[in-house]
């Protein structure tokens, strides 16, 4: 095995990220560091696709199921947790697998990229809070491109904890997130990185299997769940999830469940799309396709004869 060896299984919800990630885990003696911004949540657990005990099957998972959903949680605090993760994996000799959706956290995790989010200021962040619930998140967005166009590319106006930390940044730093992120790519990386992408060649079959997630989500009470974490403040990050304000409109009486189910399933498509838009960009992932193979297993060992080349060849 290659010197500080991590490898990486990225790609859209609902894409089989799990499952590919325990066989590696399973074949090549891992554990596993979730990289998912939502699955780090208490509870959450059908929402955000939290892998079951079935489905861990008996491997080990960091990173998952620790944090209250009032808590606030940057990703300056996801890498040094992460870093500590991967190195309780190779202190025990096993392959440090990291495997999730989250961008951002296998961007600045793998790329030993940190943002100066531990900075804080309360009343600064205060007034900018208050400035969002005046102007809006469109009209936040546009003065952030600004002064920091890359940056306002790249968030949506549904994330307005990110868009308040950009200005917050800027204004108590003096630097972009976008300069702080560049500085920070100028230190060499940590580890030797195989990245491996799941993705369909057929978008239509992706997309079935976002939809029926969802079904399967609603069949094992999804409702119920979301009834409960609706009621958390619009400010904090787990009301945000995927899932939850989408079913707020059923629960006020704005809609039928079945219209919520569309939206949701619609939402969740769009999520997908985005995500391989941000992963896209990183040329050094190789891409895998399930649909372009006989079965899931000969896909499967496609994939594990790769990595078998790549961490220990």
């Amino acid at each position: 095995m290659k010197d500080c060896p991590l490898l990486v299984i990225a790609g859209p919800t609902a894409s089989g990220k799990t499952a590919l990630a325990v066989e590696c885990a399973k074949e090549f003696d891992g554990e596993i560091i979730s990289a998912d911004s939502m699955q780090i949540y208490k509870g959450m657990s059908i929402a955000t696709a939290k892998p079951t005990v079935q489905e861990m099957q008996g491997i080990k998972h960091y990173l998952t199921d620790f944090l209250d959903v009032n808590e606030s949680f940057s990703v300056a605090s996801y890498v040094r947790l992460a870093n500590e993760a991967y190195d309780e994996i190779l202190k025990k000799g096993k392959l440090p697998i990291l495997a999730g959706g989250t961008g951002l956290y296998i961007d600045s995790f793998t790329g030993n990229i940190n943002f100066p989010e531990e900075q804080t200021d309360p009343e600064l962040r205060n007034e900018l809070q208050k400035k969002m619930e005046t102007v809006g998140a469109e009209e936040m967005l546009s003065e952030l491109a600004s002064f920091d166009p890359q940056t306002a590319k790249e968030l949506h106006p549904n994330n307005k904890k990110r868009i308040i930390r950009a200005f917050e940044v800027y204004l108590t730093t003096g630097k972009t997130v976008s300069e702080a992120r560049d500085e920070s790519r100028r230190i060499p990386p940590r580890f030797h990185t195989v990245f491996v992408g799941i993705n369909y060649k057929n978008r239509d079959v992706l997309y079935d299997r976002i939809n029926r997630r969802v079904d399967e989500m609603l069949a094992n009470g999804l409702v119920r769940e979301a009834e409960e974490y609706c009621r958390l403040p619009e400010k904090s990050t787990a009301s945000q999830a995927i899932g939850y304000k989408e079913l707020k409109p059923y629960f006020d009486g704005a809609c039928s469940l079945e219209e919520a189910a569309e939206n949701l399933k619609l939402s969740t498509r769009h999520y997908a799309k985005r995500q391989l838009t941000w992963f896209n960009r990183n040329k050094n992932i190789r891409w895998f396709c399930p649909d372009l193979y006989g079965s899931w297993e000969e896909f499967a060992d496609e994939v594990k004869t790769y990595i078998r080349g790549e961490i220990y060849g």
